[in-house]
Formats: structure tokens, sequence, C-alpha cells
């Protein structure tokens, strides 16, 4: 009797020890223990020999890199949710399948969202500053010390009503906030019945209406700058922006510029432009209190990662059994 042979599967970062484990048992499966992120040197190396590639958003998967796989890689099955680290289109055009690990950082995502919601206005991080780095100087409670702003009957305004999106709505609309959002296409009238939300097919007049805007698009060619320079000088003085979708879609440069002018009240991020590089001036301006800086965190939960896990090792699976994975990520789109 012959046993069938493992699929070799490349895994370029640390992943939760289940999942590696079930990785080892299923898989002749080459993990990153010590998770060091691989160069493209490494990863070209490995394209050349293995089966199975699993990334992550931090890999860069471009075309230069795809055309170094092998014969025997055919799958690309990435650890994220994003696809954007991956050129799509280059894998197919080499016969590779791409796929990635949708519906399971909507929850977890969406509360960090509503955390980065109230902690910018309510000014958390400063005051739990004040109790670790200077201890012992509180002077106790004052009527006017550490006044924030209050976020019950704002209107909240969300920059792509997809699963997070509208996860975001439902947490917000239960702190009391109106429900507002623009999306490529309108969600069903039962959504905006439930949210009781209102559709702007303008990007530029809801931003201009609302007072705290979330922004939960993907990362793609048409949302690279989608808050550019222009859309940020349409925020009210007093609004709000949080971000927890990736940093490109958001003008750094001209969101710290208007920051530091004071022609908002302030923003909460837990994504960058250039990660992991923090722009100082970003810093600077948390340091201000005039930022809230989270380190890409919104999705780190023990139990997203093994779910993750689990879809990467069911997309293989399906796969390696000659079937089509239910992640399969398709081109041009």
């Amino acid at each position: 009797m012959t046993t069938k042979k493992k699929p070799k599967v490349y895994v370029t970062r640390k992943l939760p020890d289940a999942v590696e484990t079930r990785m080892r048992e299923l898989f002749d499966a080459e993990l990153n223990i010590d998770d060091v992120p691989r160069t493209q040197a490494e990863l070209a190396e490995a394209v050349r020999t293995v089966d199975v590639l699993v990334p992550t958003v931090t890999d860069r998967i471009d075309a230069a890199l795809i055309e170094e796989a092998g014969p025997r890689m055919k799958l690309i099955a990435s650890f994220s949710n994003g696809t954007d680290h991956i050129d799509v289109e280059a894998a197919a055009r080499k016969g590779i399948t791409v796929t990635n690990t949708p519906n399971v950082l909507t929850e977890d995502t969406a509360d960090m969202t509503m955390a980065l919601i109230l902690a910018v206005p309510r000014r958390l991080a400063e005051g739990a500053r004040v109790l670790t780095d200077k201890p012992g100087e509180w002077a106790g409670w004052s009527p006017t010390w550490m006044l924030g702003r209050r976020i019950h009957g704002k209107r909240i305004g969300i920059v792509g009503m997809g699963r997070i999106g509208t996860a975001v709505a439902r947490r917000a609309k239960a702190f009391g906030l109106a429900i507002h959002y623009h999306n490529r296409k309108r969600v069903s009238a039962a959504t905006e019945d439930e949210l009781e939300a209102t559709y702007w097919d303008s990007l530029d007049q809801m931003l201009a209406r609302v007072d705290i805007v979330s922004v939960n698009c993907p990362s793609t060619p048409a949302t690279f700058h989608l808050i550019s320079a222009r859309r940020l000088a349409l925020l009210q003085p007093t609004s709000y922006i949080v971000n927890t979708s990736r940093g490109d879609v958001i003008d750094e440069t001209a969101l710290i510029k208007i920051l530091r002018e004071g022609k908002i009240a302030g923003a909460g991020l837990d994504v960058f432009e250039n990660e992991p590089a923090v722009n100082p001036k970003l810093v600077k301006l948390a340091n201000e209190g005039k930022v809230v800086l989270l380190p890409h965190m919104s999705s780190a939960t023990l139990e997203s990662r093994i779910d993750m896990g689990d879809k990467v090792i069911i997309n293989i699976r399906t796969f390696i059994d000659g079937h089509r994975p239910p992640n399969r990520v398709l081109p041009f789109r």
C-alpha cells in the first residue's frame, strides 16, 4: 500500500501553534518558528520548489516573484483577508490559484474600530498616560479637566459598507450614532432599515456632513488616497477620522497637515501608509493628544488567527484534492 505524498507548503510567518501543528500533520510544511520576515530572495528560492505558498499581508508577492515560481507551485493560500499584497493577475497568467481568508476578521476589526471611535473623542490614551507617565501627579477630579466630546447623537460616515463597515454601523447605532454611508453599491433595503442608514452616492457630500468618519474599504488602485487632501478639507473642524482598513486609503501627509493646523479634531489610526514605518510627525501628534495610534492590531485576537489558519488549511486541502477552493480570489476584481 502506498502513502500519498504530502504537498510541500511554505509558510512565511509564525502562526498559532494549533494551526502549525495541523499543517505539519497534513502537509510537508516548512514553518517560520522565529517569525523573522522572509526576504524577497528567500521567497524567490522557496517558490521554485514548493507546491503551496502561504504568505501574509506583510509579504510582497509581486509579478517578479511569481515569475520565479517553479512548475510545482500552483497555489498561493494567503493567510489574510485582503490580497493587495499579491499580484493576482500575474498569478493567473502563471496558472497559479490564489485564495484568502474572508469573513473571519469582521467582528474583531469592527470591535477595534468602535474602540477607536470612542478613544479619540473621549481622550482615552491621554487619560491613561496621566496615570502611567507621571504617577502621583494627578490632582484628582475637576469639572473642566480632560474634557472630550460626546459621541451619542452624532453622525458617523462609513466609507465602505461591506461586512466590516456594516458591523461597525451596527455597533455605532447601539451607541446612539446616526448612520451615514458611502459605498460603490447601495446596501439592501432591509439593511438600511435595520440601521436607519442614510446612503450618499457622493462621498464628498457625506464627508462634509458627518462628525466621525470610519474608513472600512479595501485597498485597491481605485481607493488609493481615496481620502485625499481635497476630501480631508471637506471635514468639519470638530470631526474625527478613524482608519482600520489600509493606510494608503488616506493621504497620510495631508492628514498630518490638517491635524497640525487644527482643521479637524483628531484621528484614530490602526494602519499606516508605509508600514511598519510610522511617520514621526504622527507620533508627535499622538504625544500631543491629537491622534490615537495602534500597531495594526484590529484583527489581533487568537480566535481570528486560528479561524484564518483553518481557512488556509481548507483551501489547501480542497485544492490538492482537485476541487475549487472555497475562497478563491479571481483576477480583475
